[in-house]
This record gives C-alpha cells, structure tokens and sequence, in this order.
C-alpha cells in the first residue's frame, strides 16, 4: 500500500513539474511571434556604470521572432533578437558618434546586435500565464559571439478588445535581462580609460503578436 502511494505521490510530482514549465491557457500548440512593432514600443537599453558617469543607451530599432509550444515551453523556445547599432542613443550627440565610430561599436562594418536563444535551462510558472524563465544565449556584438546567461520574464496575452488596441492577435511580453563585458568583444576603452565601465547591463523590453 505504502509503495502504491509513494508511486501516485511521484507520478503527481512529474505532472507538476511538466506543467511548472508551460502556460496554463486554453490556446494549445506551436505559436511563433513577431517582434516588429510599427509604433516602436518594443526597446532595449543598456547601461554602463563607470567611475565617472553613469550612461544609458536606447534603442526602439528591435525586431526578431520566437517560437514555441505552449505545452512545452522549455524544450521548445528558440529564436532571436536584433537592434540595429547605429540606432543606440545615449542622449548626446556627440558620444553617439564615438559610439558608432570604429574604435567602439563600428557600426558600418557590424550594423546588427544579435541574441540567439540556445538553450532554456530553467522554467517556473509565475501565474498561469506568467514564467519565470533562465535562458542561454549567443549573443554577436562587434563581429564576436559568446554565450551569456539571461534572465526573463514571459507573459502570455490571450487576443481581446483590450489587447487589439496594442496589435492583433494573441500576445507575448517579454523582459529579458543580462550582463556582458564589452572587452570579451574585442572593445576596449583605451581612448579614455574608466570613462565607460568594461561591464554593461542589457535589458530588453519587447512585445509580439502570433498575427502574422
């Protein structure tokens, strides 16, 4: 008898696993959404602290796609992201030059930012439309690519009235967060040492439709 329990006790433990890692919502199967966003509310940002100034660089120049099914989320999620590099305001001009220029960012010859999801390594569901998500991804800044560890947050919108009058469709938001150093990119600050700190903080805030 104690061995009949133990065994539905672990069988019940499996299916809540399963369903920790997926979306609890009535739509079901392969969804893919598009991150293109013709009003530019989707961004990414970036954020530099350094010993003598703190910069914040911006971006509404982001587009991208994810798949994924709804059942299976961690098994299943891949895509990516990009913004264009000559897009990046920080708020001076001037800085935005030296930014693009070839001793930084040089974005003529590399005009995309990338981040390619490679594998999910943790899934908790927040609420039944909300997870918690860990992810690995190829990141391809500056003609290198190294993987980096990122942080995200996936809420699933069912299409309504509400919904509709950001885009049609079902939606996904998405808030994604991690750390890079930009030496590991091949760029370092050898004009003005300590000016822009060799870590930097990305997030990117970014909604899509499965309208397409």
């Amino acid at each position: 008898m104690f061995k009949a329990i133990s065994k539905i006790v672990l069988l019940l433990c499996v299916i809540s696993n399963i369903n920790a890692q997926s979306f609890n919502i009535t739509s079901k199967g392969n969804q893919v959404f598009n991150f293109k966003d013709t009003q530019d509310r989707n961004q990414a940002t970036f954020y530099s602290e350094a010993r003598f100034e703190n910069i914040t660089g911006l971006t509404n120049d982001v587009w991208g796609k994810v798949s994924f099914d709804l059942k299976d989320v961690k098994s299943t999620l891949k895509g990516e992201v990009s913004i264009s590099t000559s897009s990046i305001k920080t708020g001076i001009e001037k800085r935005d030059e030296h930014l693009r220029s070839v001793s930084w960012l040089n974005s003529e010859k590399y005009p995309n930012i990338t981040f390619r999801i490679k594998e999910i390594t943790q899934v908790d569901q927040i609420e039944d439309n909300l997870l918690k998500i860990v992810l690995l991804g190829e990141f391809s800044l500056h003609g290198k690519t190294n993987l980096v560890y990122a942080n995200a947050t996936m809420k699933y919108l069912l299409e309504s009235e509400t919904t509709r009058q950001i885009m049609p469709g079902d939606l996904i938001s998405v808030v994604a967060s991690f750390d890079i150093k930009l030496s590991d990119f091949g760029i370092t600050n050898s004009m003005i040492p300590n000016r822009v700190s060799d870590k930097i903080n990305i997030t990117a805030t970014l909604a899509g439709s499965n309208a397409n």
